[in-house]
């Protein structure tokens, strides 16, 4: 602790040493104020010349540069003038050239027709040709196919003896009669036949047991297997259509009954059966029937039975023994192919 003494003398000598700092700290903010002000009109005085010439040279090369466009327009509008006065000149001349031509020709033909007229023959009239007459064709219709879906567990399956005996067991139902491979056996024989690929297959009907008509297109691939072909039936029933993959045709599709609104008038209907009277050499039969019009052949497309249609006009038999429905079209073809020199 400094004495009371101590604190007089040092009142005496001067100020303290808060107070000489206190001091310090003015001077210093005086002096640093005093060099901001003088750098401030230093840069308050000196900046306005220099930009406003800078300004000045930027805007005269501006216009300079505009000067410039504008003078390339112009030289552009002037080529352009001559580039189509050019082309007007050409269309001048070609279309002058082509009335000389004209005039040249009208003369020469006025010339050959005097000449015509000076000489004496028989006038030449040239005849229409005739329409090619449709040569006539062949649809097949199969009756009473096996062809019904159910959904057995989770899914949907075309129904065979095979593969849902029990499921149609369970529900009383005769599994020999759900027999879908002979359709398809009888679609591959017709489809794949000369007669197809000549192109005198006309039309190709399946009708169900339950009376579903499906119309399948002559150029329609029907699947080899089985399996796919089922895939494609189980479809067909439930979308009642298939289209083609590139186009929207619709190569199967089930339509309205009758049959007979999409047979041709005038045709034949001939219906097969092992027990008609009529056993028939069936080469013979249709070089009498079926060269002048088209021709229907009726078959059935179920394991056992007979069909009976309204519009059969004749039953005939084909073999004297019981035969499938592949190998009955397999005979039908090879007779109608061997009477229309189809190889």
């Amino acid at each position: 602790m400094l004495s009371f003494k101590a604190v007089v003398l040092r009142r005496k000598r001067g100020l303290s040493g808060f107070s000489r700092f206190c001091s310090l700290g003015f001077f210093l903010r005086q002096s640093s104020s005093k060099l901001i002000e003088d750098k401030f009109w230093e840069k308050m005085t000196r900046p306005y010349g220099i930009k406003v010439n800078k300004r000045k040279e930027r805007a005269e090369r501006y216009d300079e540069e505009e000067d410039e466009e504008e003078e390339q327009r112009k030289l552009e509008q002037k080529q352009k003038a001559e580039e189509s006065a050019k082309k007007k000149a050409k269309k001048e001349s070609t279309s002058k050239a082509k009335a000389e031509e004209e005039e040249d020709e009208e003369s020469e033909e006025e010339s050959d027709d005097d000449d015509d007229d000076n000489d004496v023959g028989i006038p030449i009239s040239l005849a229409d040709p005739k329409p090619s007459k449709e040569k006539p064709g062949v649809i097949f219709v199969l009756e009473k196919a096996s062809l019904e879906v159910a959904k057995v567990g989770k899914t949907y399956h075309l129904l065979n003896s095979e593969d849902h005996a029990n499921f149609l067991k369970r529900n009383g139902r005769e599994p020999n009669n759900f027999r879908p491979d002979i359709t398809h056996q009888a679609l591959l024989m017709i489809l794949d036949s000369p007669v197809k690929q000549a192109g005198r297959l006309k039309a190709v009907y399946v009708r169900t047991e339950l009376g579903v008509l499906i119309e399948v297109k002559p150029h329609v691939r029907i699947p080899r297997t089985y399996k796919r072909f089922a895939g494609l039936m189980c479809q067909l029933l439930q979308n009642l259509s298939i289209t083609a993959k590139d186009s929207r045709e619709k190569l199967l599709r089930v339509i309205k009954n009758p049959v007979t609104k999409y047979l041709p008038v005038g045709s034949r209907k001939i219906g097969f059966s092992r027990s008609s009277d009529k056993l028939i050499d069936m080469q013979k039969h249709i070089a009498t029937h079926c060269n002048e019009s088209d021709t229907v052949f009726v078959l059935g497309a179920m394991s056992h039975g007979k069909i009976e249609c309204d519009y059969i006009e004749d039953f005939v038999a084909v073999s004297g023994y019981p035969l499938s429905a592949a190998y009955c079209v397999a005979r039908i073809c090879e007779a109608l192919s061997s009477n229309w020199s189809i190889k």
